[in-house]
């Protein structure tokens, strides 16, 4: 069955970087669009970049264009989301979503905190 999991959040102060891994099982990416979502406390939960990876286009939200880039690893069959510049407002549980015969899947979610 398809499972997303998702690692490497933690705590980080404003300006650094951090790089999320969303590892695939039950499908390969190379016929998939994978997208990195976010939900920070008390709001609801916001797109922040996703990947064909049939043809490698990319798109991000405008918060994050220029900061965090979206790569997929097909040998890994993981899907990574660098961070750099982080912000406070970045504060959130990062989620990978993928959709696959007309069902959505996401996975459990990883906590990045960014605060000096």
């Amino acid at each position: 069955q398809v499972r997303l999991v998702e690692s490497g959040g933690g705590l980080v102060q404003p300006g650094e970087s951090l790089r999320l891994s969303c590892a695939a099982s039950g499908f390969t990416l190379s016929s998939a669009v994978m997208n990195w979502y976010r939900q920070a406390p008390g709001k609801e939960r916001e797109f922040v970049a996703l990947i064909s990876s049939a043809g490698g286009s990319t798109h991000y939200a405008d918060s994050v264009k220029g900061r965090f880039t979206i790569t997929i690893d097909n040998a890994k069959n993981t899907v990574y989301l660098q961070m750099r510049s982080l912000k406070c407002e970045g504060t959130a549980v990062y989620y990978c979503r993928t959709g696959r015969l007309g069902a959505i899947y996401w996975g459990q979610g990883t906590q990045v905190t960014v605060s000096s």
